[in-house]
């Protein structure tokens, strides 16, 4: 089962035991003082060993006191004039560790190495998904994925979504839905930014830029829309998916570790940003 998302003191969380933590996803006009006892006990219990808060920095001072510690920063994340912070309290200290410490530096330095350049791949036709997509949409997220923070192998989650302020993007190839990615548009006064996510193409296809087409493709359309700043919190392991955001102009903003359930385990999580 999917994590659960929920109200807080007015702040919207997320969270359950398939990623055994919570995550405090918009603080929106929570008071931190109120906020983070409510997320310490929450915590205990549920015997949850994380809890991950994405905040701005002027209201971080208060969970910093508790013990999280900024994982990473996002300049100008909100309203494109504050900075947001990433932040973790470990709850077991077991969860702090990284077994693939090594290797998540080494995809970090090699995306970091990459020059941003102009895509050599054959453009190919994309337009935004709509809700007679979502059949479509939700079976390759099957296909591709074993497991994921959200339920995006389920239609009616991705129309939900959509109604929300999602904007997804998709490839064909024919009749074929063969790639597809999403910003998650957070268009409220205090936020206006999007997470660039849920990137997943068909293995038959890949190897073929799309991930870097869609990834352009979405940002033109949400900066058309007023988003001042755009991250994407990708897994540490993939050096493709850290290439194509850094060759893609997004600068690293940090490590989440160990904080994320996807593909069947626990992963640590690469910050990319672009303002």
């Amino acid at each position: 089962m999917p994590d659960v998302s929920e109200r807080m003191y007015g702040a919207l969380i997320q969270h359950g035991p398939a990623s055994n933590r919570i995550y405090l996803m918009d603080m929106e006009h929570a008071v931190a003082a109120e906020l983070v006892p409510g997320l310490l006990q929450l915590a205990e219990q549920n015997g949850y060993t994380k809890i991950f808060a994405k905040v701005p920095c002027t209201e971080s001072a208060e969970f910093v006191a508790a013990g999280f510690e900024i994982e990473a920063i996002v300049p100008q994340l909100y309203r494109g004039t504050t900075d947001g912070h990433f932040l973790g309290l470990f709850l077991d200290k077991r969860r702090r560790v990284e077994e693939l410490a090594q290797q998540y530096d080494e995809v970090a330095a090699l995306a970091q190495s990459k020059v941003i350049a102009p895509g050599s791949f054959k453009s190919h036709p994309m337009r935004l998904c709509t809700p007679g997509d979502a059949e479509a949409m939700a079976e390759l997220y099957r296909t591709v994925f074993d497991s994921y923070p959200f339920p995006i192998d389920d239609p009616s989650f991705i129309i939900t979504s959509m109604q929300e302020g999602t904007v997804y993007a998709g490839l064909w190839e024919e009749e074929t839905l063969v790639a597809l990615a999403s910003a998650e548009c957070n268009f409220a006064p205090h936020a206006q930014y999007a997470e660039m996510t849920d990137f997943a193409t068909l293995p038959p296809y890949r190897g073929n830029g799309y991930a870097s087409q869609l990834l352009s493709f979405l940002e033109q359309e949400v900066r058309s829309r007023g988003i001042n700043t755009l991250y994407t919190i990708a897994r540490a392991v993939s050096p493709g998916m850290n290439c194509t955001f850094a060759k893609s102009g997004y600068t690293f903003g940090g490590r989440l570790r160990n904080n994320t359930q996807i593909a069947g385990t626990i992963e640590s999580m690469h910050i990319w940003y672009k303002c």
